[in-house]
């Protein structure tokens, strides 16, 4: 350690008051977090890249400082969606820190690793009150039937008023109108449990026929719409 002539010609004066970090709430536990080893917990972290063309949803189970399970989940970017596979490749088994200085090939995914640090670092995690956390896997309760991302897509114009595309329960299919012209319900289709019954061997046309569903008062609609096509 160098120091300048100024500081080595000092008078030493004690220090009275050494009673370290503040504790943050881990897991159940509360920790004074004076390492990245001290750091566990479930958190997310929302990023976008410069232009704001598109965002990512980040999620990451974090033990002891490592990386033991990563949810990438983007929207708005094709090209993301690449850099998502390499980012899940990426990022279990890194610590933390090293997480938060890698290249995740993709701006906003980038972002998403800033501001999930800081939820960590101050104890502003889901698990923060959870004794033991959540177990490796717990991100993708997220999902929800057939493992398919919350994706919620809406277009609307000032001459032609809103189009509902997709859903949390699915992909619209048809959007009702009351007498007013205004959206009373809409019917669609669940995509993730579709997909679910065709893997497991059943007919595509009746595995959708299956899981097409109502929300609303679609059935008293006046006018049905198209979304995507009127």
């Amino acid at each position: 350690m160098n120091y300048s002539h100024e500081v080595t010609t000092m008078h030493c004066v004690a220090k009275g008051c050494d009673h370290g970090p503040a504790p943050i709430p881990e897991e159940g536990r509360w920790v004074q977090a004076k390492e990245i080893k001290d750091i566990s917990g479930l958190s997310h972290g929302i990023g976008w890249c410069a232009p704001q063309q598109g965002a990512c949803k980040l999620t990451l189970n974090v033990k002891e400082g490592i990386i033991q399970e990563a949810l990438v989940e983007t929207i708005g970017c094709s090209g993301m969606t690449h850099s998502a596979a390499m980012a899940a490749e990426i990022l279990q088994g890194k610590t933390l820190l090293e997480a938060l200085n890698t290249d995740l090939v993709c701006d906003a995914i980038n972002v998403a690793m800033r501001e999930i640090f800081k939820q960590l670092a101050y104890g502003r995690s889901q698990t923060a009150f959870s004794e033991s956390g959540l177990p490796i896997g717990a991100s993708l309760e997220d999902l929800g039937k057939g493992l398919r991302s919350q994706v919620g897509t809406m277009f609307g114009t000032k001459a032609k008023g809103v189009r509902y595309l997709e859903m949390a329960e699915g992909y619209i299919l048809k959007v009702g109108l009351d007498e007013n012209e205004e959206v009373i319900g809409y019917q669609f289709v669940h995509l993730g449990k579709m997909m679910e019954q065709i893997r497991k061997g059943v007919d595509p046309k009746e595995a959708y026929e299956n899981n097409i569903g109502v929300y609303g008062r679609f059935a008293d609609a006046k006018t049905y719409l198209d979304p995507r096509k009127e």
